[in-house]
C-alpha cells in the first residue's frame, strides 16, 4: 500500500504507465516539486502524471476528468485537461491521471512584474469561467459558503499565526465587513475555488495558466475574485476589478474577506513548512504576508 509521498517513485509511475497505458511508459519521467492532495511527476514535454496522494477519496481527481475538458476551450489561459485514466491496482491502491502539462512557474517561486496584464488577464480568464453552470455542476464542500459560514477557519486561522507587525483589529475589521456583506443571489456560476499563488503559473512577468481545479464547484464567484488580492501585486486589485467589471460592493467585501482568511492560511502553512508537510510551504509565508498587506490595503 503506499501511504505517503515518499512511496511515490519514478520506478512506480513508469510500470503503472507500462500496465495501463504501454504507449507512454518510455516518455522521460521527473519528480515536479510541491503538491499537495497531489504528487505530480512531468511526462516527457507536453505531459504530467497527476498521482492522488493526500487527498483522502478519488472525487477530485475525478470531478476534474469529467469538468476541465468541458472548461478548457472557453479559458484564455491553459488550464491542465486529463487525456488518459489510470486505475487503482495492487501497485497503488489510488486513481492517478495523465493530464496536459501546462507550462510556467508556479507564482509562489516566481513574480509578476507585468501587473496591469496580469490584472486584465485574470479578469479574462474569471469572466470567461463564471458562467452559470448546469444543473448536475458540483456544489462546494469544504469552502464556497459566504464568510459568516467560514468564522471558525478564520478564527483557526487568526489564532495560529504568527501576525508580527499586522494589527488583529485591523484584519477583523475586514473579516467582520465581508461577514456583513449581503449573501450572493445570482445563479451558480463555475468557480476555481483555490485561486493562490500555488495553483497559478507564470512567465514573461505575467499569468501563463491556471492549475489544481481540485476544488471546482458552482456558486458564488467572490471566492475567486479574492485572488485580485492574492495573486496581483500592489494595486493590482484595483485595475483587476476595473476589468472585471461583474463584481457589485457586496462580491467585493466578501472576496476581500475571503482573501484576508487565504492569506493567513498561507502564512501558517508558511509556519508549519519545516514540520514534514508535503509541498514547498515555506515558500506560502511571505507570499502571504504580502497578500495580507495588499488585503488590508484595500482597493
Amino acid at each position: 500500500m503506499i501511504e505517503s509521498e515518499s512511496e511515490i517513485s519514478e520506478d512506480l509511475v513508469r510500470d503503472l504507465l507500462r500496465d495501463q497505458h504501454p504507449d507512454l511508459a518510455e516518455l522521460p519521467i521527473r519528480e515536479v516539486s510541491g503538491g499537495w492532495g497531489n504528487q505530480m511527476w512531468r511526462l516527457g514535454d507536453e505531459l504530467a502524471v497527476r498521482m492522488q496522494r493526500m487527498d483522502s477519496g478519488p472525487d477530485l481527481q475525478l470531478k476534474e476528468r469529467r469538468w476541465l475538458p468541458v472548461l478548457a476551450p472557453r479559458l484564455p489561459l491553459p488550464i491542465p485537461t486529463p487525456v488518459r485514466s489510470g486505475a487503482p491496482s495492487k501497485r497503488f491502491p489510488k486513481i492517478w491521471t495523465v493530464m496536459t502539462w501546462v507550462e510556467g512557474t508556479p507564482l509562489d517561486h516566481g513574480s509578476i512584474t507585468r501587473g496591469d496584464h496580469a490584472a486584465d488577464i485574470l479578469a479574462a480568464f474569471l469572466m470567461a469561467l463564471h458562467v452559470e453552470a448546469p444543473a448536475d455542476a458540483p456544489d462546494s464542500s469544504d469552502r464556497g459558503g459566504h464568510p459568516k459560514q467560514c468564522t471558525g477557519g478564520f478564527e483557526h486561522f487568526l489564532k495560529a499565526v504568527d501576525l508580527g507587525s499586522f494589527a488583529e483589529h485591523d484584519i477583523r475589521a475586514v473579516w467582520d465587513d465581508a461577514v456583513a456583506a449581503p449573501v450572493w443571489r445570482g445563479p451558480r456560476l463555475w468557480v476555481h475555488g483555490d485561486l493562490h499563488p500555488a495553483n497559478v503559473v507564470v512567465g514573461d512577468g505575467t499569468l501563463a495558466g491556471v492549475v489544481d481545479f481540485g476544488d471546482l464547484f458552482a456558486g458564488d464567484p467572490a471566492w475567486d475574485l479574492a485572488a485580485a488580492w492574492l495573486l496581483l501585486p500592489a494595486g493590482g486589485a484595483s485595475r483587476f476589478f476595473d476589468s472585471y467589471a461583474r463584481a457589485d460592493e457586496a462580491a467585493v467585501r466578501r472576496a476581500r474577506g475571503l482573501a484576508a482568511m487565504k492569506s493567513l492560511f498561507l502564512m501558517l502553512m508558511g509556519q508549519n513548512g519545516d514540520r514534514g508537510l508535503p509541498g514547498g510551504k515555506p515558500k506560502w509565508g511571505p507570499v502571504g504576508r504580502s497578500a495580507l498587506d495588499r488585503v488590508l490595503a484595500g482597493l
